[in-house]
């Protein structure tokens, strides 16, 4: 587990970890994790179904809830704040002596308002004022609809982590609302801009598996020797977005209040292609104020076999080529980000639904 220790230390990136179920607070297991180098958690309605359907160590807990009345919907929420509660916790002294820099446990609106603004910003503030604690982040997708209640959000002075971020023209949107959040909330009472983290989160494996799949279907010796270079791409084009706008008059008057940057996380950087190494979303995109969220397998690959070294800025011109080069052969990488988004909505909405239908089920039995 010293790799994961180093990346923070030598290279200014934080491993997060991108899990979370009931035993990991009860046998030690996130204690350990945060004891061994990782520095924050993600979640999302996918990890909570596998964690809730996968096991019956939230059966106790649903039995009191369903004998208290109330809807599943409720239920699910008492079940996963729990959780929440219990990896915020457990992350509480690394935030304190981190001054905020970490320490964070992220939680996910309901997907179903992915394309509902005004809902999107109500969910977000009723999580915030509902679980009150400091190094809670929200996460609201990085929809089109979602901008103006990520605006909104930091406005308030409230940390978000901006989610299923899949292109180059949208990341800078959701920096631009940062930075214009954070100038609005300068000028309240009392603010304190020191106290406001964000994370804006690319999604990295899902962008190769589609335009691997893409460049396959075209077929030609070009677009074949393109497999595999999208994602890193664009993370590296990404981090370079990040130092043009955390930079200059701006954003330093800001950052003279106090302001820190929204740090880019990469998410999804398990390897979906087998013929791909398993810390290659790791080993491509290290570098300072980074962060990147490992499920567990990955964190093990990494801590026993990764490749630690400052990535993530080197060969930037090798990548807009590639970048560019992807389109040359046909690759619509719009098409592709839209895609994403709405498979990725998709996703967690279908996690969500069926997790609450399995509960409605097993409810009933109870009843």
């Amino acid at each position: 587990m010293d790799r994961l220790a180093h990346l923070y230390h030598e290279y200014g990136q934080s491993p997060w970890l991108d899990n979370l179920k009931r035993s990991y607070l009860t046998d030690g297991t996130l204690d350990r994790l945060v004891h061994s180098g990782i520095r924050g958690l993600t979640s999302n309605p996918t990890i909570f179904q596998k964690a809730i359907q996968g096991s019956a160590d939230y059966d106790d807990q649903f039995r009191e809830l369903v004998a208290e009345g109330g809807d599943v919907l409720d239920h699910y929420w008492g079940m996963v704040l729990q959780d929440i509660h219990g990896a915020l916790d457990a992350f509480a002294t690394l935030y304190h002596d981190s001054f905020g820099g970490d320490g964070y446990v992220s939680v996910e609106v309901d997907p179903g308002l992915a394309h509902d603004g005004p809902g999107t910003e109500a969910a977000a503030r009723e999580l915030h004022q509902q679980v009150a604690r400091p190094n809670l982040m929200v996460k609201i997708p990085g929809t089109e609809a979602g901008l103006p209640a990520i605006r909104q959000m930091i406005a308030e002075g409230r940390n978000i982590n901006v989610t299923l971020i899949f292109s180059l023209d949208r990341y800078q949107q959701v920096m631009d609302a940062y930075v214009d959040g954070l100038e609005t909330y300068s000028g309240t009472v009392d603010a304190d801009l020191a106290k406001v983290a964000s994370v804006a989160s690319f999604f990295i494996s899902r962008v190769d598996t589609e335009v691997d799949a893409r460049l396959d279907a075209i077929g030609s010796p070009e677009a074949l020797a393109l497999k595999g270079k999208a994602a890193i791409a664009q993370a590296k084009l990404a981090y370079a977005a990040f130092q043009r706008t955390f930079s200059g008059p701006r954003w330093e008057a800001l950052a003279a209040d106090g302001a820190v940057a929204q740090r880019p996380l990469w998410a999804s950087t398990s390897t979906k292609n087998p013929a791909y190494p398993d810390t290659l979303y790791v080993d491509t995109l290290i570098g300072p104020h980074t962060v990147n969220t490992l499920p567990d397998a990955t964190i093990e690959a990494f801590a026993d076999h990764g490749n630690l070294g400052r990535t993530i800025d080197a060969d930037v011109d090798q990548a807009q080529r590639d970048w560019d080069a992807i389109t040359a052969v046909g690759v619509d990488l719009d098409d592709v980000a839209a895609q994403l988004e709405r498979d990725g909505v998709a996703s967690f909405q279908k996690s969500f639904d069926e997790l609450l239908d399995a509960l409605k089920a097993k409810a009933v039995t109870l009843a």
